[in-house]
């Protein structure tokens, strides 16, 4: 192996220890890692610049500051008080009614918007009841990673899949992968309480007040309520569209941040920008570049065309090879510049000879969807909750998280990998 891919593996290497020690924050980390790649020569600015996924970025502030303007109303107490009266004021009701909303809004609009929406809800709810809301907050971590795979719209990878193979539509998406997304959130949701059922507990007092609460008086501002959700919902339409008019969701989104500042006024401006979790923006910055350095001398590549060659062409144990890789690989790696290299690699198995594509399609989304979980960086959702909980006071740790959420992960893989040769390879 080259001197360029030993560096570039030994620098991403050394980052992310770093960023698992937690000693100093990970922004600064994973910039300083991404500033070495370019300083050493591993990659220039230029090629560096043009790795940054500025549409990931672009949906991120465009949806952060939407979400800012509208927590404005009181929209996210009264979702929070509907939730918690509908619970009984019981906090594990309450954690699995928010995972379950959660996993919904992340099939059909997408995981980073669905947890920019859930996390000042859950925090108005454990406010009230005086209980830890990183419960809640993991648990619609692995929701909405789980929840996202199941449609073409609901994860990044899932969008790149489709737009590289045009026969895999919306419908397709959701025949094949809802069925093992609902099955497999329906293995997870007594896992949950069985590991936080005892964390979350309140006092009879605090259920009660929560009961006796009007949840209309908390809306404090109707028309600016109308206007944000007017603003979301032809949001939302374009998300559902935005591939029919060959726009990206980052125009969608920046397009409906811009209009609802417009509607709203410059004095709304300040507070929505200052509001924009920057530090998340960065971080994202930095790992790209860093990950960038891996693709341009090669390592991911080689990596993905080795273990492809493994098995031969042979559908089975390509298809579970591609769904494993792609679940570790997506846990400690984006997920976004990993399924950018395996997509032309099973490409290329077509023309190898392998007649049948779809199960390595599909183990190829699973793996990354899912694998996402692996790790509190495995998926931009999981970094926007964290960096969002930091800021309430309530960092969530990078080895407590491993701790519960890499073995579900494992979990949800092994029944995809069932449901993978139950469906399409006996």
């Amino acid at each position: 192996m080259e001197l360029q891919a030993m560096l570039a593996i030994g620098i991403f290497l050394i980052t992310y220890g770093l960023i698992i020690a937690e000693k100093i924050h990970r922004t600064i980390i994973a910039m300083l890692g991404g500033v070495v790649m370019v300083v050493l020569g591993i990659v220039d600015q230029e090629t560096a610049i043009h790795h940054i996924d500025f549409n990931t970025l672009g949906l991120l502030i465009g949806m952060m500051i939407m979400v800012s303007i509208t927590a404005e109303t009181g929209l996210f107490k009264y979702v929070a008080l509907v939730a918690a009266k509908k619970a009984k004021g019981e906090p594990v009701r309450i954690m699995l009614f928010l995972a379950l909303i959660t996993a919904l809004g992340s099939a059909f609009l997408d995981n980073v918007t669905t947890v920019l929406l859930m996390v000042p809800v859950t925090f108005s709810i454990t406010r009230q009841l005086r209980v830890n809301p990183i419960p809640f907050l993991v648990t619609q971590i692995i929701s909405c990673n789980i929840g996202g795979a199941a449609t073409l719209i609901g994860d990044p990878p899932n969008i790149m899949i489709g737009s590289a193979v045009k026969e895999l539509t919306f419908m397709a998406f959701i025949t094949n992968l809802a069925p093992i997304v609902a099955i497999v959130m329906a293995v997870h949701l007594p896992i949950f309480v069985w590991l936080y059922r005892k964390k979350i507990q309140t006092t009879d007092d605090l259920k009660q007040s929560i009961m006796q609460m009007d949840e209309h008086e908390v809306i404090t501002d109707r028309k600016l309520l109308i206007q944000c959700l007017s603003v979301l919902g032809i949001t939302i339409l374009g998300f559902f569209l935005h591939q029919t008019f060959h726009l990206e969701s980052a125009t969608v989104a920046l397009a409906g941040a811009f209009l609802l500042l417009l509607l709203t006024g410059e004095h709304s401006m300040e507070a929505a920008f200052a509001k924009v979790e920057w530090t998340t923006i960065f971080f994202f910055v930095g790992l790209f570049v860093l990950v960038a350095g891996l693709v341009e001398t090669g390592v991911i590549s080689r990596l993905a065309k080795e273990a492809v060659e493994l098995t031969g062409g042979e559908l089975v144990a390509s298809s579970m090879l591609i769904l494993w890789m792609s679940a570790i690989a997506s846990a400690f790696l984006d997920n976004i510049p990993f399924v950018a290299t395996m997509i032309p690699m099973i490409q290329e198995m077509g023309s190898m000879g392998v007649s049948d594509l779809e199960p390595l399609w599909w183990s190829l989304a699973l793996g990354a969807c899912l694998g996402g979980n692996g790790t509190l960086i495995g998926a931009s959702a999981n970094l926007i909750v964290a960096g969002l909980s930091g800021k309430e006071g309530y960092p969530i740790r990078f080895v407590s998280f491993l701790k519960v959420a890499f073995p579900l992960m494992l979990l949800s893989i092994v029944i995809s990998s069932v449901y993978i040769y139950l469906r399409y390879l006996m």
